[in-house]
């Protein structure tokens, strides 16, 4: 760790105002509790005066931050704030699932450049949305991506290992307010980001998933935080919903089958809409809005069905409480790894991980199992 007096005080001015923005505490409370005035708060935070020892234990203790995080060399600095594409999001849950992208794509970076990794991904240009049918745009960007990936028209078992292995966008699911779907964020320091809510179902976290792929397909300048009731009255927002649909359910895949089904029964039941839904690893209600758009079914079909008492109970009572295999992997698999390897090489206690991933040890200790197993050691292959 570094000494306060070998970093400059403007950076450290900078580490102490988003660590304090993350908390969500404002000025005037750090300067109360810190016995002195708002401006000289502002001064510390613009480095115009320099922070003493007794008081950067003080504001990293009422930040939850710890210590060697602001004076580390390597630390990095993110600040999201403020970004929103939307100005009706609610200010408080907004800013506390910003506060941990900010805090998980920080660490994130810290661990590879302690593990000597270089994240370089090459991502694909922008494609602003156009003059023109703003669904048909997307469902063309949706399948463009899908002949990059060489997906075809299958479906997708796990869009979060897609989404980070092969497009380079750092994918984290943590839990966050229950109104919130997720969130994405671009910085030039760590690229593209998205948080994905573990409160939610698989089936929903996969659709917010593509939702904000939409946005980094076509815009990344702005923060984007998908809200379960959020009007889709933009045309950000249009466009994004379209292309999570046409990705995850490409058009010429669901006629495929649904012609299929239709041409072997000669009906269509809610039981084929269930398995339909476990096909393309998406919820009975995305299937069912899919193929409406797409005219496979008359418009309010799955309101008609929701109305007569089709709901989770009764898809379990059909199929049993299944979902795609991808979900005996971990939910945030190369940041296991990246916390795995830390701990194994003694770079960090899992004391000092908990606090920079802001965990309890338990869920440190989770993520470092999944990859840290020491009875598999006598099994490992030395490529040094």
């Amino acid at each position: 760790m570094a000494h306060l007096d070998t970093i400059d005080a403007s950076e450290i001015g900078e580490r102490l105002r988003v660590a304090r923005t993350d908390a969500r505490i404002s000025q005037e409370d750090a300067a109360k509790g810190l016995k002195v005035s708002r401006p000289t708060m502002i001064a510390i935070e613009k480095g115009q005066r320099k922070v003493r020892a007794e008081e950067l234990d003080f504001l990293t203790s009422l930040y939850g931050v710890p210590i060697n995080r602001i004076l580390a060399k390597e630390a990095v600095v993110l600040d999201l704030q403020g970004r929103f594409r939307r100005a009706d999001v609610d200010q408080s849950d907004a800013g506390q699932a910003l506060g941990l992208l900010n805090r998980l794509a920080s660490a994130s970076v810290e661990l590879e450049r302690m593990l000597g990794i270089r994240f370089t991904p090459s991502y694909l240009p922008e494609h602003p949305i156009g003059p023109g049918p703003i669904e048909r745009q997307a469902q063309e960007a949706a399948a463009n991506l899908r002949h990059r990936l060489g997906l075809g028209l299958a479906p997708i078992p796990d869009i979060v290992s897609l989404l980070e292995n092969e497009l380079g966008i750092r994918m984290f699911v943590r839990g966050l307010p229950s109104e919130i779907a997720g969130v994405f964020a671009y910085d030039p320091v760590v690229g593209a980001c998205i948080l994905l809510n573990a409160k939610h179902p698989w089936e929903r976290r996969a659709l917010t998933a593509a939702h904000e792929c939409g946005h980094f397909m076509s815009n990344r300048s702005n923060v984007d935080l998908v809200d379960v009731n959020e009007s889709l009255t933009s045309a950000d927002e249009r466009f994004a919903n379209a292309f999570a649909y046409a990705f995850l359910m490409p058009p010429a895949g669901v006629r495929r089958r649904f012609q299929e089904i239709v041409e072997a029964d000669k009906r269509f039941t809610p039981r084929h809409l269930i398995l339909m839904a476990q096909t393309f690893h998406v919820s009975p209600e995305a299937i069912g809005r899919q193929m409406e758009r797409l005219e496979l079914l008359p418009q309010g079909s799955y309101d008609s069905l929701r109305e007569r008492g089709f709901n989770r109970e009764f898809v379990r009572g059909i199929i049993g409480d299944l979902a795609p295999s991808s979900r005996r992997t971990p939910a945030n698999p190369r940041l296991a790894q990246l916390v795995s390897s830390a701990a194994r090489r003694e770079l960090m206690s899992e004391g000092q991980l908990a606090s920079m991933l802001g965990m309890d040890r338990l869920e440190v200790r989770e993520l470092i199992d999944v990859f840290g197993d020491e009875e598999e050691d006598d099994l490992a292959i030395d490529l040094l």
